[in-house]
């Protein structure tokens, strides 16, 4: 059996349950590496990572590099002389930091490698409507999301599900992965899989302003589903012309099949839900932000907005 002194690497709450699973299970940590305090909030106070906070109740020692080429870093390293480093939602490594341990290192990859490589591929699977997804932990290499594959494991994707739930039950699954493949490493009975190059994976990328807009004049399954996948973060967004033109974000909704003759976009309300049209049905709205207002439900909205005759959807 090897002695593995493991090195962590992670920032978000994602990559919490990693480091908990594996200190759950009686592994030697050495330290743990995560992004630097980002200023946050009106008062532009610092604040610190999931992962930052749960390792300083653990009283591991915390490495936050800006530049992980450094030769700051790279002493540090030495210092704490990992022979495996574990790596859950963090920075693309270089080449002399990924290399740097005897028996490698992992990350784990919130999807089913090699489909949905790249930075949002929870969200993405829920997005196009997939029906399953999955974890995958695999040795990294000098591209993103293309090493050897370890271990993979898949869980399925509820109909109405949003991706505020897939996130968590995959967040459980992986800490489990992360473990067993820590079990297989330490046996040295390890085992890889390389990842087919011939194939044309569907993609993760980063989420942005405009990947993340509604167009109310596609089908009725797509908008729903690009509204789950965004919910609860980032949320879908569309604008709202309602006398003046504003930006909302738009959260649980439900779909309606069925064919009409509206204008895509077209509002109209129905037993307290207001009720959008798209290409080929409606849907109905039950959450919603408005500029500069809290979360609320559309029933709650209502109650104190006047919806023009004339108001849409864009």
């Amino acid at each position: 059996m090897k002695d593995l002194r493991i090195l962590f690497m992670g920032t978000p709450d994602f990559a919490v349950e990693g480091l908990a699973k594996i200190i759950e299970a009686g592994y030697h940590v050495v330290g743990v590496v995560t992004a630097p305090d980002r200023p946050a909030g009106r008062g532009r106070k610092l604040n610190q990572s999931a992962v930052k906070k749960f390792a300083l109740t653990k009283g591991f020692p915390v490495l936050q590099p800006t530049n992980l080429k450094s030769e700051e870093f790279e002493n540090q390293l030495k210092e704490l002389n990992p022979n495996l480093q574990v790596v859950v939602a963090f920075r693309m490594l270089p080449a002399k930091v990924w290399k740097f341990p005897a028996y490698g290192t992992f990350n784990l990859h919130a999807s089913v490698l090699p489909e949905y490589r790249g930075a949002a591929p929870i969200n993405w699977a829920v997005i196009n409507g997939e029906k399953t997804t999955g974890a995958t932990t695999f040795f990294i290499d000098d591209k993103i999301d293309t090493g050897n594959i370890i271990l993979s494991k898949e869980i399925e994707i509820e109909a109405t599900e949003n991706v505020g739930s897939v996130h968590d039950r995959l967040m459980k699954l992986g800490g489990e992965l992360i473990v067993d493949t820590l079990k297989h490493i330490e046996s040295g009975e390890v085992k890889t899989i390389p990842q087919n190059k011939e194939e044309d994976p569907k993609p993760a990328p980063k989420l942005t302003r405009e990947n993340t807009k509604i167009d109310w004049a596609k089908s009725t399954s797509t908008i729903y589903n690009l509204i789950r996948g965004l919910n609860p973060y980032p949320a879908a967004w569309c604008f709202f012309e309602n006398g003046e033109k504003m930006n909302v974000k738009i959260f649980d909704s439900e779909m309606i099949l069925k064919a009409h003759k509206e204008e895509a976009g077209q509002l109209t309300i129905e037993n307290h839900q207001l009720k959008v049209a798209t290409k080929d049905g409606y849907i109905l709205i039950n959450e919603i932000q408005l500029p500069g207002k809290r979360k609320m439900q559309v029933k709650e909205l209502l109650n104190g907005l006047t919806i023009e005759s004339n108001a849409c959807m864009l």
